[in-house]
């Protein structure tokens, strides 16, 4: 099995994480354990949680994927596995987090509460990787990096990363850090896919000249990319089938943000590029998305142990230049609607 550094930390990664945010919702404690096995025995040692997982985000089963993962995780050897989560923030007003009454934010308060909640919850007294789920637009960052850094100074956490940030967040925070002698940020976790190519604009740049590693999450882009939504017949136990038909603002938002004319025409494209090549259009886009220097480990989700098959069939899969000049040719000619 190949290792990657995350950053310039000590920790050494799979170049494919499992992320568990499904646990809990989608998938119930049973399957979840079954997934979480399956991929210990695939030689994965990266798993990624949230205190605000599962999603679609609810307040009656938030905590819940915390819970799953850490009874998993009692009897296990805790220092063969390299476990991240993340402390929520104000989610930028893309939704009300459900925990601490929707108060949520990145200060010395919630932070502390935050970790606290996930380490009980997870059965460990450390966590490897402790993430700010979204940048807290007003909590000033020399706040949230010295109640980070106190927590790695405690030996609660060993390294700190962020996610959905902006090159210009990722660079303030860390030359904030340097400034302030506090632990720094050495990840990002954004979304990045075939579909989703924003990451190779500035965050690159940032990633290379700073020795950051970016851990791409939705590299199916939500499942969009293995081809589902392109049959007649849509499955129904499908995450966009089921935003579908849930009122909420943010779910309609992020549907027709993955789901959508150029989307589907996109993928369509590169089904045929996969079929061509002996893949699954899974196994393509998750490939893809690891075969980038600044990728440390790419996220992915699975319902079902089945689902892994085609995302584990990446790591013997090598990306030619000739098929990647295909896939750029794809998103030449047809333009996201996200870059």
């Amino acid at each position: 099995m190949e290792y990657r550094y995350i950053g310039n930390s000590g920790l050494r990664v799979t170049p494919i994480c499992l992320g568990t945010m499904g646990f809990g919702s989608w998938s119930d404690e049973k399957t979840a354990f079954a997934i979480m096995d399956a991929a210990v025995e695939r030689g994965i040692n990266f798993f990624d949680t949230a205190e605000v997982y599962p999603i679609p985000p609810k307040a009656h089963y938030a905590n819940t994927t915390e819970r799953i993962v850490g009874k998993w995780l009692k009897g296990k050897p805790r220092d063969s596995l390299i476990l991240a989560t993340k402390v929520a923030g104000a989610a930028n007003g893309w939704f009300v987090p459900p925990i601490r009454h929707g108060l949520t934010a990145i200060d010395r308060f919630h932070i502390e509460r935050a970790i606290e909640g996930s380490l009980e919850r997870l059965g460990t007294d450390y966590i490897d990787l402790y993430q700010i789920h979204w940048p807290d637009s007003v909590v000033p960052i020399e706040e949230s990096l010295e109640a980070m850094d106190r927590l790695v100074q405690a030996g609660k956490v060993r390294y700190i990363g962020t996610s959905n940030d902006t090159a210009y967040g990722l660079t303030k925070a860390n030359e904030t850090a340097k400034h302030h002698r506090y632990a720094r940020f050495q990840s990002i976790q954004n979304n990045f896919s075939l579909l989703h190519r924003r990451a190779l604009d500035e965050i690159a740049t940032v990633c290379r000249k700073e020795k950051i590693s970016l851990l791409p999450y939705s590299p199916i882009a939500g499942g969009v990319l293995s081809g589902k939504y392109n049959q007649p017949f849509v499955p129904e136990e499908c995450r966009f089938a089921e935003y579908a038909k849930d009122t909420a603002p943010r779910q309609q938002a992020m549907r027709h943000r993955f789901l959508n004319d150029r989307t589907l025409e996109s993928t369509a494209r590169y089904i045929e590029i996969a079929s061509r090549y002996g893949i699954s259009p899974v196994t393509l886009a998750v490939a893809w998305s690891m075969d980038f220097d600044f990728v440390a480990s790419t996220i992915i989700g699975a319902r079902t142990v089945a689902q892994l098959e085609p995302i584990f069939a990446a790591f013997e899969f090598k990306m030619s230049d000739a098929l990647r000049r295909e896939c750029d040719a794809v998103h030449a000619d047809i333009l996201y609607p996200m870059g």
